[in-house]
């Protein structure tokens, strides 16, 4: 994790948007089915809004300017092939629907097993 990331997170933290701040009241402190999640996580070489890293799920909550990002895209692509599985809200749908987005979340962590420990010594 480079220290730019670090930084990054860090600024992201303090400059949460509305919606941000919303969910972020109903995924702290396990509130989600006892699950776990951070907030503006380095993962890799991007900063993710939300993520459970024991049920491997990332949510994303995206204003206008990410409407068809094809950085978005790749980024969804390469957390996949990690094994994350990625939830986009936009942040209207956050500020108006809360409930029903965290039904969503609540179903993703009950649907979603974490993933298998990777075996050691490069066992296959």
């Amino acid at each position: 994790m480079t220290n730019k990331l670090v930084n990054m997170a860090r600024a992201f933290r303090k400059r949460q948007t509305d919606a941000e701040q919303i969910l972020w009241r109903h995924l702290r402190s396990k509130q989600i089915e006892g699950f776990k999640f951070r907030r503006q996580q380095p993962i890799g070489k991007y900063v993710l809004d939300f993520v459970c890293l024991e049920k491997s799920l990332v949510i994303e909550v995206d204003g206008a300017q990410h409407a068809d990002n094809k950085k978005d895209m790749e980024r969804d692509t390469w957390l996949t092939q990690e094994g994350f599985k990625v939830l986009r809200f936009w942040n209207n749908e956050v500020l108006t629907n809360t409930k029903g987005v965290l039904e969503m979340i609540r179903e993703n962590c009950a649907d979603h097993p974490p993933l298998a420990p990777p075996l050691k010594g490069g066992e296959s």
